[in-house]
């Protein structure tokens, strides 16, 4: 028996993405008129204190998505009863109960929740499909200017705000790349989500997915723009344990997808210059480090590490 305002589907995995392909259709664009279509889900473990801030944030949207799946991963501090109230107030939000499997897994469980939502809907019946988490706080205007970004540029193929902090001093601007879209945030044209083969259940699937996109010939972006702010009410990389454990499983990471040497002591040297301080870049090197003298398995697609090391030795001007 389903409870009110909570879904009950098949987990079906990545597949509710389709099949992973390399070569991409031209854009179709949205006829004239319409508003997109945007399917969003957002995984949530333990998120009762920040999720109150982000249904607020929804439900003021201007360009209100069609669907919103909120997954609850197995919470244990009341998330489960706000989604479900929530929910049970608006009919275009769902929620999802997943069992819980004992403890947070970041990375591979974040998107094995996601996709047990995604697979509780038809991508058909969407043009648009957002990975969103539980803790942020933005304007009401996200969706509808997230929109025209992409209406201005027919190659987008993922797209998100720039992320802001809370430190003693007041938020503070996250330092991204552009050219990538922020694992908080990802909306993806359909199109160009089911071309990359949707999300890699894995430790910087948030970096994988991105590489992936160029590899379809699509490109990714994070926006500079006051109305696409995003406000992470909690401090980025520590979901699980401290913020230098998160260091260090980054580090842990760009080992696994592939990264160059080279490149990862200059992401290292680049995080010294933040929260916190020094230790922080030295955190990610030792992760790095520590999964290459162990000889740690990497991501077993060798096209995808080569074009990542092309793309590395390019940006640091040594190919």
């Amino acid at each position: 028996m389903v409870e009110d305002g909570w879904e009950e589907c098949p987990p079906r995995g990545s597949q509710a993405a389709g099949a992973a392909s390399l070569s991409m259709p031209r854009p179709s664009p949205i006829p004239t008129g319409e508003a997109p279509r945007i399917l969003v889900v957002t995984p949530v473990r333990d998120e009762r204190e920040h999720l109150g801030a982000t249904i607020e944030s929804m439900l003021a949207q201007t360009l209100r998505p069609a669907a919103w799946m909120i997954v609850d991963d197995g919470s244990s501090d009341g998330t489960g009863e706000l989604v479900e109230r929530t929910a049970a107030e608006h009919p275009w939000i769902q929620g999802l109960r997943r069992p819980d499997r004992g403890d947070r897994r970041v990375g591979g469980g974040v998107i094995e929740a996601f996709d047990a939502g995604l697979a509780c809907f038809d991508l058909d019946e969407f043009d648009f499909v957002c990975k969103l988490d539980g803790d942020l706080r933005f304007g009401e205007r996200y969706f509808e200017v997230l929109m025209e970004k992409f209406a201005a540029d027919p190659l987008l193929g993922s797209a998100s705000g720039k992320c802001w902090d809370r430190t003693a001093s007041g938020w503070e601007l996250l330092r991204t790349n552009d050219e990538f879209s922020l694992g908080a945030a990802k909306c993806y044209s359909v199109e160009c989500f089911r071309a990359i083969g949707g999300f890699v259940a894995e430790v910087m699937w948030d970096g994988i997915d991105c590489h992936r996109c160029l590899m379809v010939g699509r490109h990714s972006r994070s926006f500079h723009d006051e109305a696409l702010r995003l406000y992470e009410l909690r401090p980025m990389g520590s979901s699980h344990g401290s913020v230098f454990h998160g260091r260090f499983r980054w580090g842990r990471g760009q080992h696994f997808i592939g990264t160059h040497p080279l490149y990862a002591l200059g992401i290292a040297l680049y995080r010294t210059f933040e929260r916190p301080w020094l230790l922080g870049g030295l955190c990610i090197l030792a992760g790095y480090l520590w999964s290459a003298l162990r000889r740690t398995p990497r991501y077993a697609d060798p096209e995808f590490r080569r074009h990542l090391r092309h793309w590395q030795l390019d940006r640091l001007r040594l190919s």
